[in-house]
Parts: C-alpha cells; sequence; structure tokens
C-alpha cells in the first residue's frame, strides 16, 4: 500500500509540476548559509489576517446591533434573530473560526498561510532552504523530497513550512476536538487527550505515515502550539508557568485587540520553539522499504559534519537533553510517541 501511494504521488507531481504539497521536511541537513529570521515579517502577515478577521466580525455586529437600536432601518431580521446572531458575534468561538477561515481554511493539506509562506517574497534573504535530492534524506524515496516542504528560520527556530499549516489548520481541529469533548464533561485533561489522540492517528494515516513513512512528533508539537495560539485568542493560557493573557478582548459590545498584551512579542513567537524541527524533535520512520536504515544512513554520512561544525561545542549529552525536553510542550502532553529506533543527532552522529 506505501509503495502505491509513493507511486501514485510521483505521479501527480510530474503530471502537475506547479502543484505544491508539503507533507515533509528536512532540517537534518542544513543551509549552506544562515537563513534570514523572517519571524517579524510573519507576525505581521498573521497580526494583519487576525485583525482583519475581528474587523469583518465587528462589521455585522454594527449592522445587527443598529438594527435593534434603529427602528426605522432598514432590511433587518427580528429583534430575535439579531440578538441571537449578535450574542454569537460576541462568542469566543466565532473569533477562532474567523481567524482561522483566514489562516488555515483549505483543502488539506493546503492552507492560505502555508501557501503564503511557499510563494511569499521575504524582505530578508535568503528566507527559505530545500536541500537537493543527492543531499536529502530521501534521496532513495523521492516521493518524499518531492513533497518535502523548505526550511525556514523564524525567532531563531529552523523548521518546515508546513509546521505553520499544522499549526493553523490542524491546531483548529484540535480545538473543535476539543470544545466536544468539554461540552460531553470531559476535563481539560481528557479533552486534551482527545485532542492528541485524534493527532496520532492522523500521524499514522492520512498525514505521516501511510502517506510518506514518516510518523512526525513535530507535526504534533504544531498541531498542539495551534490549539493553545487558538484558545489564547479570546482566553487566558498557560505556557509552562507563565500567565499569557488573551489576544482579543470584548470591549463595549465589540472585539479588539487587548491593550495589556504586547503583540510583537505574544501573537505568534511564544507557539513558535524547536519542536517544530525535526532534526531535534525526533520522527519514527518506517521499516517498509528500509527508510529508516537509508535516513538514518545519510544523516550520519552527510549531516553529521554540519552539525558538529555549526555547535563545536555541543555534546551527546546536549543534544540528548534537548530531544528528552522536546518530549512535551512546556510540560504539557501534546501527543509525543516514544521510539526505541529513533534517529537524532545524538544517537547519529555521537553513537557508536
Amino acid at each position: 500500500m506505501l509503495k502505491i501511494v509513493h507511486l501514485y504521488l510521483c505521479f501527480i507531481l510530474l503530471m502537475s509540476p506547479s502543484a505544491v504539497f508539503a507533507f515533509e521536511t528536512d532540517q537534518f541537513n542544513l543551509p549552506p548559509e544562515p537563513l534570514a529570521d523572517i519571524g517579524a515579517e510573519v507576525h505581521d502577515y498573521v497580526k494583519e489576517n487576525v485583525e482583519k478577521a475581528i474587523e469583518k466580525i465587528n462589521r455585522e455586529i454594527n449592522v445587527r446591533q443598529n438594527c435593534l437600536d434603529n427602528k426605522t432601518a432598514k432590511n433587518c431580521e427580528s429583534a430575535t434573530k439579531n440578538r441571537q446572531r449578535l450574542n454569537y458575534l460576541r462568542s469566543e468561538n466565532v473569533v477562532a473560526r474567523a481567524v482561522f477561515n483566514r489562516l488555515g481554511a483549505g483543502i488539506v493539506p493546503f492552507t492560505a498561510s502555508g501557501s503564503w509562506m511557499e510563494a511569499h517574497r521575504f524582505r530578508a534573504q535568503p528566507a527559505r532552504y530545500k536541500t537537493s535530492l543527492k543531499e536529502s534524506i530521501y534521496a532513495t524515496f523521492p516521493s518524499n523530497y518531492l513533497t518535502i516542504s523548505e526550511t525556514v528560520n523564524l525567532y531563531g527556530e529552523q523548521f518546515g513550512t508546513d509546521k505553520i499549516a499544522h499549526i493553523f489548520q490542524q491546531g483548529y481541529t484540535y480545538l473543535r476536538i476539543y470544545e466536544r469533548a468539554s461540552a460531553k464533561g470531559l476535563s481539560k485533561e481528557a479533552a486534551i487527550k482527545t485532542a492528541n489522540d485524534w493527532g496520532r492517528m492522523s500521524e499514522r494515516t492520512f498525514y505521516g505515515n501511510l502517506v510518506s513513512g514518516v510518523y512526525s512528533n513535530a507535526d504534533l508539537a504544531a498541531n498542539f502550539a495551534g490549539l493553545k495560539f487558538y484558545q489564547n485568542l479570546t482566553q487566558q493560557i498557560n505556557i509552562g508557568e507563565k500567565i499569557k493573557l488573551p489576544l482579543v478582548v470584548l470591549e463595549n459590545g465589540f472585539w479588539k485587540f487587548n491593550e495589556n498584551v504586547e503583540l510583537s512579542e505574544n501573537l505568534l513567537k511564544p507557539f513558535v520553539t524547536a519542536h517544530l524541527n525535526e532534526a531535534l524533535n525526533p520522527s519514527i520512520y518506517t521499516r517498509i522499504f528500509e527508510l529508516r536504515l537509508s535516513v538514518r544512513g545519510r544523516v550520519v554520512k552527510r549531516a553529521c559534519g554540519e552539525w558538529r561544525a555549526l555547535h563545536p561545542n555541543r555534546s551527546k549529552t546536549d543534544y540528548d537533553e534537548i530531544s528528552l525536553r522536546l518530549q512535551t510542550w512546556h510540560g504539557e502532553d501534546y501527543g509525543f510517541t516514544a521510539n526505541k529506533s529513533f534517529i537524532t543527532i545524538g544517537n547519529a552522529c555521537f553513537g557508536d
């Protein structure tokens, strides 16, 4: 089945060269020159879309409220319907949905934000990096290479552009699953577990192993970060021991950015962490067609020297500690799945 899927993807990509898939990524192979940090520019893009989302909600609130206040207003629904609609427009759910429509909506795995990340001409250069097939960890798995997402640098963290799509698309799926579970009376912990379980299932099937032979813990971390992002739009959340105030508040019946929150530091940055880097947060590679063996061989042969040169003072213990820390999201379970055959910088570049 896996081989058939790979052949099908290759056929689609060869027949449609303009198509852009972003299923997997490769952070083991480092860029030949440092990538520019595009965090600030991506922040501006996200802020603009959140702003437009709440502006659209506020326009309808204004119209509906005017219908209630002005008895002579034309083209108005009944007072009951207007009140019901206003209650919805002033609910937390409507903000998350409106932001999702601008950043996360689209046919899986395509999203507006993901497409923007892959096509936008960033001011700072070089902004993206994709290794050659010859150098790639997927050199013997060309279907994965053809669908690979480029590596970018946001706030000092390097990861694939596919993670942005995971944050804004699958993150919203997590939110809906969490809300439905909570509505059934499940505890916060049980509701989060329900969302995480869906994420694990998706990595075993249509987002991961079934399609590419790769089960990505970094994808799961991005999904979870997306859940937190959507919750934090209108709710106070905790990130580790830090309290994070809601980004958007309801004031005098209209939504606005929270004046007590410094958006440049709180809108996107807290959700971009080393968890998204698949060289540091290891994936599980299938044994089928010896993908796992092939990836490990490519890392040892081509990537280890680059990592030693980049961080000459780091030891195996240092890398092992990083990978261990990334098994939770600031102490919270995000669905990380352990495997005895992980390929990490620590065990591949410093192992026996």
